[in-house]
């Protein structure tokens, strides 16, 4: 029987070299792994769910590779939880030789072997309280801030805490997200402001 790796496919929406443009490793070189599909449905998302093309591991490890400079593979989507398995992880680090991250919205457990685990609950949005979130400890814990009580955070156990403004395309609502957010991390100093830094200089 052909090793597993060559055999089964994951839907890929885009794989692509840039900076991380959020949390902790903003402005860090990485190679992005956008799985296709999500099982919640918040109203701000901006990926396409709707295509997508089928690649084995080998195939991913492979577009991985063209990039060697990046130190780091981010794992995103889309839910990447829905997809990869310990099996997944240990064959694209041992492919790769990188460090790999994933962001998850926390509605599934994780595979071992993730090296950093960012996670972003969408519960307080519209369309994102369709799964609860399960996951209970991350190494970042990134959350999309609109005015929620930041005290439903509070169970999770995380090395790094960031808020980040709803981004959206009318600049007066974007405007008013940022202040909201600068003042919630001044009344909140356990949390860090995030800001989307590739939206900034105009990367993806």
């Amino acid at each position: 029987m052909p090793p597993r790796t060559l055999t089964k496919q994951y839907q890929i929406n885009e794989i692509f070299y840039s900076l991380q443009g959020e949390g902790f490793h903003t402005g860090t070189p990485c190679v992005f792994v956008r799985f296709s599909g999500c099982n919640l449905r918040c109203a701000f998302c901006d990926t396409d769910h709707s295509g997508g093309v089928p690649m084995t591991l080998d195939d991913i490890a492979g577009e991985v590779n063209r990039y060697p400079n990046a130190p780091m593979v981010v794992l995103t989507g889309g839910e990447p939880s829905l997809f990869i398995d310990r099996e997944f992880v240990a064959g694209l680090k041992a492919a790769t030789g990188r460090r790999i991250a994933i962001e998850t919205n926390g509605t599934r457990p994780l595979p071992e072997g993730i090296d950093w685990v960012t996670l972003s609950p969408k519960g307080a949005f519209e369309g994102g309280g369709m799964e609860p979130c399960v996951l209970d400890r991350c190494d970042e814990l990134k959350v999309v801030w609109c005015g929620q009580d930041l005290a439903q955070y509070r169970k999770i156990t995380a090395a790094h805490r960031f808020l980040q403004p709803c981004y959206t395309d009318a600049a007066d609502q974007r405007d008013a997200n940022l202040q909201a957010c600068v003042l919630a991390v001044l009344s909140n100093p356990g949390w860090r402001l995030s800001l989307q830094v590739h939206r900034v200089v105009g990367v993806r």
